[in-house]
Formats: C-alpha cells, sequence, structure tokens
C-alpha cells in the first residue's frame, strides 16, 4: 500500500533548529508520521518537546552551538550514545544578517557561512558516515528561494544557500548508490522570525505577497508533507533534489 510507504515508525530524525518556526514544523510532521526525534540547537526546546510526545514519540535534546567548529561532531556522537542510531538528518538550522554589501562586516559573513554552511557540510559528513556504515539513510538540507535568486541586502545568506543547493547535489551523487538520499527543500515566504523583518515592512510585505501565485506567505506546517516525503520510502528514487514549498513563487 502507497499510504505505508510514508510511515516513518522506528526511525529516529535528528532536526536542528527545531525549537520555533519551520524546525519544529518539521520535527513535529516527522514524529506524526511516527519517527522519535534528536531537537539540537542552543534555544529552548519545551514547546516542541511538549507537542512531540504527546503524539507518543520520544523527544531528545541535544545542546549544540552549530558555529563551532567541533560542534558537529559532537552533536553526532552525543545524538548515536543517546538513541543509537539516526535514520534521518534535517539540516535546518539557520541564521541570517541584513545589510546593504558595501557595509556587510567581515563578521556578519563568517557567522552565516558558519552555520548556514560550514556546519550543514559537517554535520553531513558525520552523519553520512554513519549511515554509510548502516547502508541507508535520509538527509535533507533546508535551501531558500534564494538558493535560486539574489535577494537584497542578505549577501551572506544568498551565498550559503545556493552552496546548500550545490553541496545536496554533489552528496547525492556520491552518496546515492550506499543507500542514502540526500535531497533538500526550499522553502518560499515563510512566517518565521527571519522574515519578521520583511514582513513588518508594509511596502516590502504587500509586493512580496503580490508575487505568491498563492496570495499569502506559507507556514511551518506547510512543510510536514514535504519533509515526511524525503525523509520515507515514497521518496526512494528521488536524489539530489530541490524541492520548491514556495506558493508558486519560482513559477511566477
Amino acid at each position: 500500500m502507497v499510504g505505508s510507504s510514508f510511515q516513518l515508525d522506528g526511525k529516529v530524525a535528528l532536526v536542528t533548529g527545531a525549537s520555533r518556526g519551520l524546525g519544529q514544523g518539521m520535527a513535529i510532521g516527522l514524529a506524526e508520521a511516527g519517527a522519535d526525534v534528536i531537537g539540537a540547537g542552543i534555544s529552548d526546546m519545551s514547546a516542541t518537546r511538549e507537542q512531540i510526545e504527546a503524539l507518543g514519540r520520544k523527544f531528545y535534546q541535544i545542546k549544540a552551538d552549530l558555529s563551532q567548529p567541533e560542534a558537529a561532531k559532537q552533536l553526532v556522537l552525543d545524538a548515536v550514545r543517546e538513541t543509537g542510531k539516526i535514520d534521518i538528518l534535517v539540516n535546518n538550522a539557520g541564521i541570517i544578517r541584513r545589510a546593504e554589501a558595501e557595509v556587510f562586516t567581515d563578521e556578519d559573513w563568517t557567522a552565516v557561512i558558519d552555520v548556514n554552511l560550514n556546519s550543514v557540510f559537517q554535520l553531513c559528513r558525520e552523519v553520512g558516515n554513519h549511515m554509510i556504515e548502516n547502508g541507508s539513510g535520509r538527509i535533507i538540507n533546508i535551501a531558500s528561494m534564494l538558493s535560486f535568486q539574489g535577494g537584497l541586502r542578505v549577501p551572506a545568506y544568498t551565498a550559503s544557500k545556493h552552496a546548500v543547493a550545490g553541496l545536496t547535489k554533489s552528496l547525492a551523487n556520491e552518496w546515492a548508490s550506499k543507500g542514502i538520499n540526500v535531497n533538500a527543500i526550499a522553502p518560499g515566504y515563510m512566517e518565521t522570525d527571519n522574515t519578521e523583518a520583511l514582513r513588518a515592512n508594509e511596502e516590502r510585505n504587500a509586493y512580496i505577497t503580490s508575487r505568491i501565485p498563492k496570495g499569502e506567505w506559507g507556514k511551518p506546517e506547510d512543510l510536514k508533507g514535504p519533509v515526511v516525503f524525503l525523509a520515507s520510502e515514497a521518496s526512494s528514487y528521488v536524489n539530489g533534489h530541490v524541492l520548491c514549498v514556495d506558493g508558486g513563487w519560482m513559477s511566477s
């Protein structure tokens, strides 16, 4: 039955940045499909824990500052020690800094690249080794509309998200034959903390909304179905794909 191919019973998913927003929405979606969840980050995740445990699934929180170079390796060691395995990795944690390119600082550039790109590769590498040993796994990176477009006043974020799309394809080429599916989700304009400044700007908000064919911003729960699909056997022949969840933005 096709429905059973979407089930994640017995699976363990590691989701970075699961305290709120898109990460929380995806973590809950994975739990609804049957997975136990490891939430990784520096923020309090009690709200995520409450909702996942209410579903009868296990939730583990591991503190990890992904801006630090050794954090990814330690996180994976801690996660495997705690749960015994990682079947699914969702690289969601990310930050953004806004300024005109001519005054964008080295400090802001480095901070964004460290979290949005370097930690993504490091986690893919560390979890990838674990999955290669097990002969299977699903890695889902979180890209962006700015994996395809230039944006305004976000040069480091745009560079990092272009790189995430490329990294996803590169790893898919290497690991598809090893039983590991590597794909990405590119959310459109979503109601999250990262877009609060845009939504507060009436002119920009109106312009963005007018360009979305669906006519509204997305919400974290809109990523539940896509992340479950890419984490499950339903996507067993999907490799190196960047799935846009954008209300039609990229087609407009």
